[in-house]
């Protein structure tokens, strides 16, 4: 029997990166003492109001079709979220809704990337974008994120990468998985490039409301770069609602409307019953952004204080977002011999950094959301590994 190439394209670029969460996840069905520091899900609970605004929906019968487009009622709270940000109109037009970030991104990658073109992005990145660039055809170029430069990317390093063949620049900012923040001037020189080399601009803002301190800069915020520009989003981080999968798009109407028949061939929107409740959450400041920055943040910094320098490890303290990234190489192993044997010795659960990209992999990525007195007990087991390491090394 036959398939179609995307199946090949993808074939090594799905779950498999996530194994070893898998196996961390059955070792606790078993009974093992496991602390999971593998994925970025919200340990705070859906805002009780917003749960009730989806179960009233319920009841009232919002359960038919949506429009292709979305809901009138999020469009409208969404074109006042982004007219409020980038101080001009941001129009219903400008807008579709997606059952979360990662189907935006999707569609919005197939709408413009195909066989022969070339998609930028930054190495490390997030697990899902080399699949996304892969199922349009396109090839993706990874641009290293230098930790040096804190892992923000570099409009110099992209221009050295640059081939006619390039058609998109894919952003994340904040940055899954270094929690990297781009600041307005590496925004502007990125745009900058993108004008004079005809590129779009893709920008993955998922983690926009879990920035500790920096200000938060966009490529949509610049007039002049609005119609090269999509950005894609959800309430999955910003309200503590992954699992309502309630996303969407934001463009050019141009953009969009010829975005819309290829949403439509996918799916009509997102259920009318999420769909008011994503309104709710838009109309008003998140009621769990603040206490959830406020947590990471504090995360981040027992991470740094109980390994930063402890058995030649090395943190790099993010700027936002749900992990840090751990520099294991002293230790004489590799990300995914050290998450591996972390995981049998000890029962903590990391990611290893080569799920997110060829130079990340002498590192690993730790979730900062567990609570405090668990993730401190893993740094401990953490650090008592590494020094154990480090003395199989000189024997």
């Amino acid at each position: 029997m036959k398939f179609a190439g995307v199946t090949d394209r993808l074939a090594r670029l799905g779950s498999h990166k996530w194994a070893l969460h898998d196996r961390a996840k059955q070792m606790a069905a078993e009974g093992r003492d496991v602390i999971r520091l593998t994925v970025g899900e919200p340990d705070l609970p859906t805002p009780p109001e917003l749960v009730a605004t989806l179960t009233g929906a319920l009841a009232r019968g919002r359960t038919g079709y949506s429009s292709g487009r979305g809901e009138a009622g999020l469009l409208l709270a969404l074109a006042k979220k982004y007219t409020r940000r980038c101080h001009r109109e941001i129009a219903p037009r400008n807008i579709l809704a997606f059952p979360g970030t990662q189907t935006a991104l999707y569609a919005v990658m197939m709408a413009l990337a195909e066989a022969g073109t070339e998609v930028l992005v930054g190495d490390p990145n997030y697990a899902t974008y080399e699949g996304v660039i892969r199922a349009t055809g396109a090839t993706p170029v990874p641009v290293p994120l230098r930790p040096e430069r804190g892992f923000r990317l570099d409009a110099a390093d992209v221009a050295a990468r640059v081939t006619p063949r390039a058609r998109v620049l894919l952003l994340n900012s904040p940055h899954n998985p270094t929690g990297a923040v781009l600041t307005a001037q590496d925004i502007r020189a990125l745009g900058d490039l993108a004008r004079a080399r005809d590129l779009w601009i893709v920008s993955d803002e998922v983690y926009e409301e879990l920035i500790f301190d920096a200000p938060f800069a966009s490529p949509l915020d610049f007039a002049d770069l609005a119609e090269r520009t999509v950005v894609a989003s959800s309430i999955s981080k910003s309200h503590a609602a992954p699992g309502f999968r309630s996303g969407w798009c934001v463009g050019s109407a141009e953009f969009c409307a010829r975005l819309l028949p290829l949403s439509e061939t996918m799916l009509f929107g997102n259920q009318p019953f999420i769909a008011d409740m994503t309104a709710a959450a838009l109309n008003g400041p998140s009621a769990v952004a603040a206490e959830l920055r406020a947590r990471l943040s504090r995360r981040a910094d027992l991470v740094v204080e109980a390994l930063d320098g402890c058995a030649g490890l090395a943190v790099s303290r993010p700027e936002a977002g749900m992990f840090a990234m751990l520099d294991v190489r002293a230790t004489g192993l590799g990300g995914f011999d050290f998450a591996s044997s972390l995981l049998d010795a000890t029962g903590v659960a990391v990611m290893p950094g080569c799920s997110f990209g060829e130079s990340l992999r002498g590192w690993c990525r730790l979730s900062l959301t567990v609570e405090d007195a668990r993730l401190a007990e893993a740094m401990v087991r953490i650090a008592d590994f590494a020094a154990e390491s480090g003395r199989r090394k000189i024997a």
